[in-house]
């Protein structure tokens, strides 16, 4: 199966914040799942394309996944600071696990970042319990950053997503 990772056109914003919804709400990384705020933000692929580039990766003309990628700040971005690019919102549906979706849509956020005048690194968030998740970006050279640990919910001292980057 060929997958090819490109721009999300409006007519799979729908499909691709099911995706993104259904993935983090069958992994457990949503503290109050069908409740969580968080969710409509990942469904919400339209605002996320206004703001950012949305990719997806297809085969067979079906959407497999997709990620946010957010050039050198703007609106979108979380933790990326000045000549920092961001990877956000990174899922793949469960039916097409194990076949290198992740890992491609991952490569395509480096290509980009790499591409994009006086970015010198690419940063994500990612959750403690993200292990296949780290395994991709360890393996594509992205490196834990400790010390740009983060909590997203400051009234909750259990939540704290790690930090990863790729130096350019």
């Amino acid at each position: 199966m060929d997958i090819v990772i490109r721009n999300a056109t409006p007519e799979e914003y729908e499909t691709l914040g099911d995706i993104t919804a259904r993935a983090y709400l069958q992994d457990g990384l949503l503290d109050f799942g069908e409740s969580d705020a968080y969710l409509g933000r990942l469904k919400d692929v339209a605002g996320r394309a206004a703001a950012a580039e949305v990719l997806v990766a297809v085969a067979d003309r079906r959407v497999l996944g997709g990620v946010t990628f957010v050039p050198s700040g703007g609106p979108m971005a979380d933790i990326a600071r000045l000549g920092e690019a961001e990877i956000r919102m990174l899922a793949v549906d469960h039916t097409a696990r194990g076949r290198g979706t992740g890992e491609a849509l991952v490569r395509a956020c480096v290509e980009r970042a790499r591409a994009t005048d006086g970015c010198v690194r690419l940063v994500l968030s990612t959750q403690r319990t993200m292990r296949t998740a780290h395994r991709i970006y360890e393996r594509l050279g992205f490196v834990r950053v400790p010390e740009r640990d983060w909590n997203p919910i400051p009234e909750l001292d259990d939540i704290m997503l790690l930090t990863y980057e790729l130096t350019l």
